[in-house]
């Protein structure tokens, strides 16, 4: 990425995030009147501590109740600024965390606004660490950044006021020389931007990395990855190691480079102060200077280059979260799916599924299912086979509208599938697909994830007719047993079948049944395929299967290869014909 555009994008990312602050903004308004106050007396406090200095240097008999009033005023001025500054810092996190809550919701709200497509085609180790970590890494900045910000700006405005008011010429030399520091600390930050931006693309590869071999472990060791995973994981970690060294060396030479200045600053003060209070009289119309003038500007000069040190020494936060916001409101922006708003419900469906000249590719340039056409009359059950890739799977996602069509049209009960909210078409579909997935809770609340409010007795029942009831009943706690992340305490075949069981228990017009019994022994199998014979009574059902002995009694099979159907008809007739389907159901009983 270009380091111009990258800098646009990370400014363009600073707006955005103001953007989801502005709700919050009063609540900052507030923060900035507790910083003025605090900054106020603060600042009022060396003219006591200066006029007490002069007072006793001035005077041969000195009156203590004058001292010890000015020490109570001090005393006073320190309580204010510190209830002050607590109260600042209070309403600052508060509206940071509330900033960032609130953009973490929307993150997620996002992934499930995106077209499925998006989720594809990025990594989800990355999708992870743009709603987790990245998100964190804003807050960080947020907090340190926002809160130093506003009491670095009304510190440096309302010292320059009261310097003014002891000593413009001093006052000028210290304006003079301070854009020396500035201007060190935006030609370092200058070079920082593309730095922390690769740190924190980085960061999102290898946590991508890391949660594909944590959820594929057992086939990393199965094929014996372990060495090749470890190579990947080095390569990214090394560009990271060498991207976060050089964000934070150059980062860290900020600090330094801008307390050099601001200690030419302060020598600047102490000689310029000392040639005064020397010299006894006004200079260029002056009046005096004191020893309590100078003792109040030498504090005030500490106080004023103090925020440049604490604002440059937060860059490394600022540039990390500037570099992951760019990185969330990539997320941000992506195109949602079109909306369903205007769309009508689809109800009482009966089955009848028509796909008219359907073409689809997932890339452009790859054409996968082209004049694809097919009726299914309510009740019939619809086999469809062929080689891995041919389309099978695709053909489900474009039923379901995972996916849309490119051209073409599909319909259900006469409606255009488009025409009618994905919510209402997905609810008419059972599907069983052959990678499950199950959430971590119990038993019971995974068959019944897909109907809310089940009664207890229509959850064993739907087990009972899945045949895992007698399973579930072994487990220690029953149906209150807690699965781990996606099942992990279970076979996979028990796995299939709890999911089985979630679709038997929401009795959906229509059935998708993707290789759903590919887990299951045989026994089990026709256990399942009879409870299956039962479920799709009545029911269109799409059934795709690799097994060809499942799949006898269809009304229909579709046999597909390269996104064609190049044969249909039953079982006897594909078999008579002696083609392709012939070929691959012989091919399975060869030895």
């Amino acid at each position: 990425m270009k380091k111009t555009a990258l800098k646009q994008r990370n400014k363009g990312a600073v707006g955005k995030l103001l953007v989801y602050a502005k709700p919050y903004l009063p609540v900052i308004a507030v923060a900035l009147v507790f910083s003025a106050l605090q900054i106020a007396a603060t600042l009022f406090a060396p003219v006591i501590v200066g006029r007490t200095i002069d007072y006793i240097i001035g005077e041969r008999n000195v009156d203590f109740a004058v001292i010890g009033k000015n020490a109570v005023i001090l005393a006073l001025l320190l309580t204010v600024a510190v209830v002050a500054q607590y109260l600042s810092s209070l309403c600052i996190n508060f509206a940071s965390f509330r900033t960032i809550r609130d953009l973490r919701q929307y993150a997620f709200k996002k992934l499930n606004d995106v077209p499925l497509s998006y989720i594809d085609n990025n990594s989800q180790g990355d999708l992870m660490a743009r709603v987790g970590s990245d998100i964190d890494q804003i807050s960080d900045g947020l907090i340190q950044g926002f809160s130093q910000l506003f009491s670095g700006v009304v510190t440096i405005l309302g010292t320059l006021a009261f310097m003014l008011s002891v000593n413009w010429l001093i006052t000028v030399a210290v304006v003079v020389i301070t854009p020396l520091s500035l201007f060190v600390a935006y030609f370092i930050a200058k070079g920082c931007h593309n730095m922390f931006a690769m740190q924190a693309k980085k960061r999102g590869e290898l946590s991508g990395l890391i949660t594909e071999m944590l959820s594929n472990q057992r086939v990393v060791k199965l094929f014996g990855y372990e060495k090749r995973a470890r190579e990947r994981f080095e390569v990214i970690n090394g560009d990271l190691k060498v991207w976060g060294q050089n964000a934070a060396f150059y980062s860290a030479l900020v600090n330094p480079c801008t307390r050099f200045v601001n200690n030419v600053v302060y020598v600047a003060v102490c000689i310029l102060g000392a040639y005064l209070v020397i010299k006894g009289e006004g200079v260029l119309g002056m009046s005096a200077f004191t020893v309590g003038g100078l003792s109040c500007f030498l504090t005030y000069a500490n106080q004023y280059t103090k925020p440049f040190n604490e604002i440059t020494g937060v860059v490394t936060e600022l540039q990390t979260a500037t570099a992951a916001a760019a990185r969330v409101f990539e997320l941000l922006s992506a195109p949602d799916q079109p909306s369903d708003a205007g769309l009508k419900e689809l109800e009482n469906i009966k089955g009848n599924v028509e796909i008219d000249n359907v073409y689809f590719s997932y890339v452009k340039t790859n054409p996968l299912i082209q004049g694809f056409s097919l009726k299914v009359k309510s009740g019939q059950r619809i086999a469809i086979v062929g080689p891995t890739g041919c389309g099978k799977t695709t053909l489900i996602n474009l039923l379901m509208r995972f996916y849309d069509v490119d051209s073409g049209e599909i319909r259900v009960d006469g409606t255009p599938v488009d025409k009618v909210t994905r919510k209402s078409l997905r609810l008419g579909f059972g599907m069983v697909l052959q990678d499950t997935w199950l959430k971590k809770g119990t038993v019971r609340d995974n068959i019944a994830y897909g109907k809310e409010g089940a009664s207890e007795e229509d959850i064993v029942n739907a087990a009972k007719a899945a045949h895992i009831h007698n399973f579930i009943m072994h487990l220690e706690k029953g149906y209150d047993t807690v699965l781990g992340d996606d099942g992990g305490n279970i076979s996979q075949g028990q796995k299939q079948l709890l999911c089985i069981a979630r679709v038997m228990l929401t009795h959906p017009p229509m059935l998708i049944l993707d290789e759903a019994t590919s887990s299951i022994d045989t026994r089990t199998e026709i256990k399942i395929q009879q409870a299956f014979e039962k479920l799709m009574e009545n029911k269109t059902s799409f059934i795709v299967a690799h097994r060809l002995s499942t799949i006898k009694n269809a009304d229909l099979i579709l046999v597909m290869n390269k996104g064609n159907v190049i044969e249909k008809g039953t079982h006897e007739e594909l078999l008579a014909k002696g083609g392709f389907y012939s070929d691959l159901y012989n091919s399975q009983f060869e030895h």
